[in-house]
Parts: C-alpha cells; structure tokens; sequence
C-alpha cells in the first residue's frame, strides 16, 4: 500500500470546505481522478454509500464507495473497485474558523495483476500532482461559497 499527502489553506471556514467534500457534483469538478455518479442530489454522510465510474489508465472502472465520517474534522471514505482507495480530508479552523487548513491523504492498495497495474498508475497520478490539484480545487470552491455567502 502506497499513501500520498497534501495540505493548504482554504480561505473559508470547515463547514464550506466540508459542504464541497460532501456535495457529490463538487466532488466530480475537484476529485483527483475524474468519475461520474448518479447520487449527485445525495450528500456524503456517514455511512452513506454510493457507487462511481470512471477511466483509470485507459479502462473503465467502478467503485462502491463508502462514507466512514463526514462532519466538522473532515471527510473519511473508502473506495472499493478493481483497486482500494482510503480517502481522508481532515480539516482544522484557523484564524478564528474563517480559514481551513485542509490536509489530503489518499491510500491505494491493489491485488492481482490488474489491481497492481492500476494502483501504480494511480500512483504515479496522484504524485504527479492530481492530489495538489484536487485539494487546491477544493479550496478554491469553498472560497467561492464563502465569498458568496458573505456577499
């Protein structure tokens, strides 16, 4: 198993970047691998389940996701597919909760060929600086809401 870690400062409170980690159309525009779901009216809570599609080194993938906790430190879910995923986003107020720090880590596991394959091509996307991009992006739209919202 193989982690990859990220952390930046959103410039919005927990609760308007745990409101984009939560809202599945959001998680379609930030996610670090591009996927499509039908429960975009649904949020992430805890326990909820749900199921995504995408591409993933060329080849057509589903996972069946599982939401371990979504709340005020953040959101902890688990992806299981041709590959495993263990996603948390932990979140912690700054400057008197109207800032985040948002930290990212994202586990891979694969067994067989296929999930080995997979799992290394996740890999080297997410070192490739999709996870950075993923959480900049998360940011970036919690700081439009709370821009919005302020407005």
């Amino acid at each position: 198993m193989s982690t990859w870690t990220e952390q930046l400062t959103a410039q919005a409170a927990p609760a308007a970047v745990l409101d984009v980690l939560t809202d599945p159309g959001a998680c379609e525009r930030w996610a670090p691998v591009p996927f499509e779901t039908d429960d975009r009216g649904m949020r992430l809570r805890t326990g909820s389940r749900t199921r995504v599609e995408g591409r993933l080194a060329g080849r057509r993938v589903g996972f069946d996701v599982e939401v371990i906790s979504a709340d005020e430190e953040g959101l902890a879910l688990r992806a299981s597919g041709p590959i495993d995923l263990d996603v948390v986003y932990r979140l912690r107020p700054l400057s008197c909760g109207r800032a985040s720090e948002v930290s990212a880590s994202v586990a891979v596991r694969g067994d067989g060929l296929t999930g080995r394959v997979l799992a290394q091509a996740t890999g080297a996307l997410l070192g490739a600086g999709a996870l950075r991009t993923a959480v900049a992006r998360i940011a970036r739209e919690a700081e439009d809401l709370a821009f919005a919202a302020a407005a």
